[in-house]
C-alpha cells in the first residue's frame, strides 16, 4: 500500500499540493458516472538516472482514450509528459508508478456532462512488484472468469475509468477462490485478457497473442511483441480458445504493473511443468535490461528525467 505519504506530492491542474490533502468533491461527475481516462507508467531507475517507459506512448494513449468519450484535456501532451517528470522528481523517486487522471468536475450533476471543469491529476510512489517477486520465476495460478467481458467497444484500446468493473469483479473472484489472476473471455467466447494485464502462450517455440478486438492493446504487449520479433521469434495475433491455453507449451500475462509474469497454473491444472518456460525466462530477461537502460538500441523507449 501507499508508504510515507506525508512527505509526498500530486501534481494537479499545473501545481502540487500535499498528498494527505488532495482531494475530489463527493458529486464529480466522475465518481457518479465514470466519465474519466487514466494511464498507468513505469519508472525505473538506471545508471543514467530514473527513466519513464515509454512515456510518451502512454500520454498519447491517455488522450486518444479522453477524445473517445469527448473531453478535451486542458494541457498538451508535452505539458503533461513534463509533468510525469516533474512528479517523479518532486516525490524524490528514482523508480516507480506513475498514475494520471482525467475526471470531470462538480459543477453539475446528471449524464448531461457539459459545461464541467476538466481536471488533471498525476500521482507517483514506490512499486517494487505488483506480485510477489518470486512469481515471475515460479509463475502464477489463474482461473477463467465467471464474469463476461465489458462489451462496450469503448473498452477495447482505451483505459476509461467506467469500464473497468468486469475486471474487479473478475480478478476478486479469482482471489476469494484461491487463484493469483482471472483469465476473461470475449464475447464470442475467446481468450481476451486477465483482470488487468495481456496474455501470450508459447506452442511448438511459437508465441500467440489474442486480437486486441475486444481487449487492451496494452503497451507492455506492444512492447513484447516487438522484442519478440527482434530476438527472431515467431508471434502471432489470433483468437485464441480455453484448450489453446490449458495446452500450452508456456504461458505468460504483459503489463505495466507485473511486467512479464509466468502463468503456471489455470483452474488448478498445470501449465506444461507448471513452471517458467525458456521463451517466457528469455523475454523477461531482454524487456529487465531494456527498462533499466542496459540495451542501447531501445533508448527511444526511456524518457530520461535528470
Amino acid at each position: 500500500m501507499f508508504v510515507n505519504t506525508e512527505n509526498k506530492y500530486i501534481w494537479k491542474n499545473g501545481s502540487f499540493e500535499k498528498w494527505n490533502d488532495s482531494n475530489v468533491h463527493i458529486l464529480s461527475h466522475t465518481l457518479h458516472y465514470g466519465t474519466g481516462v487514466f494511464e498507468g507508467v513505469r519508472a525505473y531507475k538506471t545508471e543514467s538516472g530514473p527513466a519513464i517507459f515509454r512515456l510518451i506512448d502512454h500520454t498519447n494513449r491517455l488522450f486518444d482514450a479522453a477524445s473517445k468519450i469527448s473531453i478535451k484535456i486542458p494541457f498538451s501532451e508535452s505539458e503533461l509528459n513534463a509533468a510525469q517528470c516533474d512528479t517523479l522528481l518532486k516525490n524524490n523517486l528514482e523508480e516507480g508508478y506513475i498514475r494520471p487522471i482525467v475526471y470531470l468536475g462538480n459543477e453539475g450533476l446528471g449524464l448531461r456532462a457539459k459545461d464541467l471543469s476538466i481536471n488533471v491529476a498525476i500521482a507517483a510512489w514506490e512499486w517494487p512488484s505488483y506480485m510477489d517477486p518470486k512469481a515471475k520465476e515460479n509463475g502464477i495460478s489463474v482461473m477463467k472468469s465467471s464474469h463476461k467481458q465489458y462489451e462496450n467497444p469503448l473498452h477495447s484500446g482505451n483505459k476509461i475509468i467506467g469500464t473497468y468493473f468486469s475486471n474487479t469483479m473478475a480478478l476478486h473472484e479469482a482471489l476469494d477462490n484461491g487463484a493469483d489472476e482471472a483469465i476473461m473471455l470475449d464475447k464470442d467466447g475467446f481468450i481476451s485478457e486477465g483482470s488487468g494485464e495481456n496474455i501470450f502462450i508459447v506452442k511448438n517455440d511459437s508465441i500467440f497473442t489474442p486480437t486486441t478486438n475486444h481487449c487492451l492493446n496494452g503497451i507492455t504487449r506492444q512492447s513484447v511483441i516487438q522484442i519478440a520479433k527482434d530476438l527472431d521469434f515467431s508471434i502471432q495475433e489470433k483468437n485464441l480458445e480455453y484448450d489453446d491455453l490449458l495446452n500450452a507449451d508456456e504461458a505468460f500475462f504483459t503489463g505495466t504493473a507485473v511486467e512479464i509474469t509466468p502463468i503456471s497454473k489455470l483452474d488448478n491444472n498445470l501449465i506444461s511443468k507448471g513452471s517458467r518456460g525458456e521463451i517466457t525466462q528469455r523475454l523477461q530477461e531482454k524487456f529487465q535490461e531494456i527498462i533499466y537502460g542496459q540495451d542501447k538500441s531501445y533508448q527511444n523507449w526511456l524518457t530520461y528525467i535528470k
